[in-house]
């Protein structure tokens, strides 16, 4: 019997000393591939601690979240007709700025800007458009809803968020109603963002003939990194000459507040115009990624601009399946050129060490720059990790303001008067590197200082952060932030 039992226990031994080899070996060619991989230092350092000190959690945590899909490229943009042309027309705009035309001359501050967005995005420059300012989700969604009910041909709908409440269900009505009268109704929600849709929801639309489908459907959210990657865009192209985007969901939130952050404020933009051919562009190319069908009928979906208002803008996408952080190069360059002011507004504020850099150098050579943040947010670790960089944005001279009247979630940026930037992105990380993100760069200055207006007011309902206000803050408090800043660069 002792035998018996002496013989369990030796293979019993071996046994675990083959699993702990394979479980070392396992993690330290991970801790050597991230680093191989010639990441920003703090996530490649946080990713190898997390590694040693948690090793089945860290790389449990590490094939979710921490792989990097665009230096692997395992998202293809695919070899559309519609990129084919866009690649022509970037290269033509690209050329047309170089000769100075009449054009390049009435926008020659922002030339540099134009090219980069040309380059890294392919984002062609448009010129007559007609663009509509809400900062309501009642304004922003009345709009949408009479442009929905006004469709002829096709309604093109992409949103990180669809819910199942008031105005989910009346938008829902509104595209069945469409779709019967013939509309061609075609709908994509994020997977992960609206993992509370029901299933009945989408089976009522599709039995009324709307085409929906997830993006990037997660089955196993521990077993795959899909989970990290998701399509955070939201935009609305109605008859290919109608669009819609900026920061808002389709959720009451956005028009009724909730009970613990009170009401949601936030920027959607109404397009008319050449730029709605970018956006039908985009929505295509999405529809492309997720279905594999080619959408050909271009007369329909791309009619002739109407519109004979100059206000240039590009409109910018960036992604897991771009070559390039696009949207994040352009906020770098836009920082760094700016020579009077900075005004900002994003609800999650996690920068990579560029944007920082940028941020305080621009504050300490001069440029007057404002930034406001929630005062509450509904995510309490990124809220905590935002607030741990306040310290260091102050002592450069950048002023903070706490916003206070419910839960700003509007993506903005103007400078000099004279630019904006309105999207979905967020300055955080996550946009930057791993959503599938949209924005408008508007290079004009009558919407610029709309824009800056708006944000003014907002300082009103603001409080403003001095750095002796900031040290005198409970200790509790900056060891959450310290400790959410630890752990930020992992999601």
């Amino acid at each position: 019997m002792n035998s018996i039992a002496h013989i369990f226990e030796s293979i019993w031994g071996h046994l675990t000393a083959v699993l702990w080899i394979v479980y070392l070996f396992t993690v330290l060619s991970t801790a050597i591939m991230i680093i191989h991989e010639k990441r920003d230092p703090a996530k490649t350092s946080t990713w190898v601690l997390l590694l040693i000190t948690l090793p089945i959690l860290g790389l449990l945590l590490y094939i979710v979240f921490g792989q990097n899909r665009r230096k692997e490229k395992l998202f293809s943009r695919k070899e559309i007709q519609d990129i084919e042309q866009i690649e022509y027309l970037s290269h033509r705009q690209i050329i047309r700025f170089k000769k100075k035309t009449d054009v390049q001359a009435k926008l020659a501050e922002h030339s540099s800007i134009i090219t980069l967005l040309l380059n890294n995005s392919k984002a062609l420059l448009t010129e007559m458009n007609d663009v509509s300012i809400f900062h309501s989700g009642k304004e922003a969604f009345d709009s949408i809803i009479s442009s929905l009910y006004a469709a002829k041909t096709s309604i093109h709908i992409e949103f990180y968020i669809i819910s199942n409440d008031k105005i989910g269900n009346r938008i829902k009505n509104i595209l069945i109603t469409k779709a019967k009268e013939g509309v061609k109704v075609r709908v994509l929600f994020d997977d992960v963002g609206s993992w509370s849709l029901p299933k009945r929801y989408v089976r009522e639309l599709k039995e009324a003939g709307v085409e929906i489908h997830p993006f990037m459907e997660v089955r196993f959210p521990l077993l795959t990194s899909k989970v990290n990657y998701r399509n955070h865009r939201k935009v609305v192209v109605i008859d290919g000459k109608i669009g819609y985007l900026g920061g808002m969901n389709i959720a009451d939130r956005y028009i009724e507040g909730t009970r613990r952050l009170g009401q949601w404020s936030d920027t959607m933009l109404k397009i008319e115009g050449e730029a709605v051919h970018s956006l039908q562009v985009i929505f295509l190319i999405d529809w492309f990624f997720v279905t594999g069908d080619v959408v050909k009928e271009r007369e329909m979906y791309f009619p002739k601009p109407q519109v004979s208002a100059f206000h240039p803008l590009q409109i910018v996408t960036s992604g897991p399946d771009s070559d390039w952080a696009s949207i994040m190069q352009a906020f770098f360059h836009a920082i760094t050129r700016a020579k009077k002011h900075i005004y900002i507004s994003t609800p999650y504020f996690i920068p990579n060490e560029s944007i920082l850099t940028a941020l305080k150098t621009s504050a300490l050579s001069g440029v007057d720059i404002k930034l406001i943040l929630p005062g509450k947010s509904d995510s309490t670790v990124v809220y905590w990790s935002s607030l741990s960089y306040v310290a260091e944005l102050l002592e450069a001279g950048i002023n903070i303001y706490l916003y206070q009247d419910g839960f700003n979630h509007s993506k903005i940026m103007m400078i000099d008067s004279s630019i904006a930037m309105v999207g979905s992105a967020n300055m955080d990380i996550r946009s930057f590197e791993d959503n599938f993100e949209v924005a408008a760069f508007i290079y004009d200055e009558t919407i610029t200082q709309k824009l800056e207006r708006n944000f003014k007011a907002n300082l009103s309902k603001c409080k403003h952060i001095t750095l002796d206000i900031w040290n005198a803050r409970p200790l509790k408090s900056s060891f959450k932030e310290s400790l959410a800043r630890l752990i930020s660069p992992l999601f």
